[in-house]
């Protein structure tokens, strides 16, 4: 051992983005990660990770069709698909509502896996009463996914895909609660919104709109529509993100000076775009033009207001293509008229659409677009399939790179980090079915040894799917999945801490072994507690892609992690194997693993059985009364 660090946190109640993809070929087949079909967490069901590269999805537009798109029609319903000739509603595949109309390419994918119900312009009500029919439902920015309608879906919904990148239209907390995953579609339509941003831009600075509508009415007006030049001016980038990045980076190509604000932003990425990070102070009060790539959240709502616009250069001009809310539009209004501001391009607004006299809508000094960011036909069909893929691969069990409320760990993480994924579960699901009274667990403790160093060392989904696998058992039938294990765990009272421990070890294993302990509970089996502390400890290992237990207590052990598992606490004696393999044999259960651990020759010992199959309690009451076996319990893995 070289060195340790711990750190201790309660479980927030939700998780950020981007799980990807593994490419891991050691490991055998796995059940879905997210137990997505319904009914599917008892307490007897092992949960492990299903990995896929997103090329995959893309085999499957090759698939034929045999599904129908399922129509409606209500008051509230316009436009929807005809339904494919031949085809019918299939009860055995998932059904998909699409609330908001979607490029053809992601909706030919969708129904070659469920079956899918375009029904347009839903009101809430109308949406509260479909939603509980449906495993899925992808919106735009119109649809407003409620806690009603996570409250109405009664448990079947689990997956929502935003077709787009903002989900400001999603209660991301109610879906976390109610273990439904939530995936955007972030990269499709990147460059569309930049190259508006950009449009939007020149078009303001040479007054192109204005200068148009003059022309058309029989006008002539040279001298009025004078602009301004981009080239060597200011342009202050609020939010240095997927957008933002491109933003700058085109107009870096127009010869302008390039800041911009964003507290999460990489230096050394900002760095080599040739673009300076500056606070938002300095941003707002030193740009000619300023551009906003933001995200709505309570911290950026209304953001430019009177106060930050008293600040800003006298005649700067404003972009936003990100989200109407994070401008106080009645304050910009006021700031056009006062001529603080010179003109304003906005493709977003607080209320979508505005109302038709809005002021600022009609503004002399204002262009104004139809939330037209993403509308280019290559970006309608480039979301329609990233958000049809990550919603079909939802469905299959296979965790989305775009998953915005669960682990966020980056892809060659994950594919290093697969094999452990399910010896992490398992260990959880473990060791709180040896501690007794389940629901007095208050505090565990996770140790991970590895060759790397600790800051090296990604343990987020690891820690999730300990967490799931000790709160699964003693939910009280709730649905448990790796969306709302941490909230419920929080809900619990339940503490995780974490050290890592460098050890001397094959750096090619980026975890060497997971040890949990539960402390200040009791045992249904004795031998499980060990150290001053007596804790409840488990410890695993993976070996040729195969999960495997290692540590039982104080007795090593060494027993894949494969069916269920029998713990036998005895005198260290020949025959014992024989004896107790006669029992089960006697039942038909089948021993796929064996392994016994000493304290020392003829003194105690543990027996670690795996079997495939679950014995019955005449059964187990046999082994019980082997003169030689002095406890042990029977563990659903």
């Amino acid at each position: 051992m070289a060195s340790s660090s711990t750190t201790n946190s309660i479980l927030s109640p939700s998780f950020l983005s981007g799980l990807a993809n593994s490419t891991s070929t050691d490991s055998p087949r796995p059940p879905s990660l997210l137990s997505f079909l319904p009914n599917s967490s008892s307490s007897s069901t092992a949960v492990s990770i299903k990995l896929s590269d997103r090329r995959s999805c893309h085999s499957r537009r090759s698939r034929p069709v045999t599904n129908a798109v399922k129509t409606t029609s209500s008051p509230s319903s316009t436009a929807a698909p005809t339904e494919t000739p031949g085809a019918s509603h299939d009860a055995s595949r998932p059904t998909i509502l699409v609330s908001e109309k979607l490029g053809s390419a992601g909706l030919d994918l969708l129904r070659g896996f469920g079956n899918v119900d375009c029904s347009y312009d839903l009101l809430p009500e109308d949406l509260c009463r479909k939603i509980s029919s449906c495993d899925a439902l992808i919106v735009r920015s119109g649809t407003k996914v409620t806690r009603e309608v996570f409250e109405a879906a009664k448990g079947r919904l689990k997956v929502v895909g935003r077709a787009g990148v903002g989900i400001d239209n999603v209660d991301l907390q109610a879906a976390t609660e109610f273990g439904c995953l939530v995936v955007n579609a972030p990269t499709a339509n990147t460059v569309a919104a930049a190259e508006h941003g950009i449009a939007l831009l020149a078009a303001m600075a040479r007054n192109v709109a204005q200068a148009d509508a003059s022309v058309k009415s029989g006008k002539w007006e040279r001298s009025k529509y004078v602009g301004v030049s981009m080239v060597g001016k200011t342009l202050a980038v609020m939010g240095f993100g997927k957008v933002g990045s491109e933003v700058a980076r085109r107009a870096k190509g127009l010869g302008m000076h390039v800041i911009s604000h964003d507290p999460y932003a990489p230096a050394d990425r900002a760095r080599a775009m040739g673009v300076e990070l500056v606070s938002f102070e300095q941003a707002i009060s030193t740009a000619d033009f300023i551009s906003l790539h933001m995200p709505l959240t309570p911290t950026t709502r209304k953001i430019l207001n009177d106060d930050t616009f008293a600040k800003m250069k006298p005649g700067v001009r404003i972009v936003n293509v990100a989200r109407g809310g994070v401008i106080d539009e009645d304050a910009l209004v006021r700031a056009l008229d006062s001529g603080k501001v010179a003109q304003a391009a906005l493709d977003v607004f607080s209320q979508e659409p505005p109302p038709k006299d809005s002021k600022l809508v009609q503004h002399e000094r204002v262009i104004a677009t139809p939330h037209l960011g993403a509308s280019t036909k290559e970006a309608q069909e480039g979301v329609a399939i990233e958000i049809a893929e990550a919603v079909v691969g939802a469905l299959n069990g296979e965790l989305s790179a775009t998953a915005v409320n669960a682990p966020m760990v980056p892809p060659e993480v994950l594919s290093a980090l697969a094999p452990f994924v399910t010896l992490a579960e398992k260990l959880g699901r473990l060791a709180v079915q040896l501690a007794s009274g389940g629901e007095g667990i208050k505090s565990v403790k996770v140790v991970y040894r590895s060759s790397r160093d600790p800051d090296d060392l990604d343990t987020r989904l690891l820690r999730a799917m300990i967490t799931k696998g000790i709160i699964e058992p003693i939910s009280d039938g709730s649905y448990v999945n790796l969306v709302n294990a941490d909230f419920i765990a929080k809900q619990k009272g339940l503490r995780i801490s974490e050290e890592r421990i460098v050890v001397d070890a094959s750096p090619e294993m980026p975890v060497h072994s997971i040890e949990v302990l539960m402390s200040n509970v009791d045992s249904k089996f004795g031998s499980a507690v060990a150290g001053e502390g007596g804790d409840v400890v488990v410890e695993g290992r993976v070996k040729y892609g195969v999960p495997h237990l290692t540590k039982v207590g104080g007795f090593e052990v060494d027993v894949s992690l494969e069916g269920n598992l029998i713990l036998c606490r005895q005198v260290d004696r020949p025959g014992m194997i024989g004896e107790v393999g006669n029992i089960l044999g006697e039942d038909n259960v089948n021993v796929n693993f064996m392994s016994v651990g000493r304290m020392a020759r003829k003194k105690q010992a543990i027996m670690a059985i795996g079997v495939d199959e679950e014995p019955q309690e005449l059964t187990l009451s046999k082994i019980g009364k082997v003169s030689a076996v002095e406890e042990f319990v029977f563990l659903k893995l």
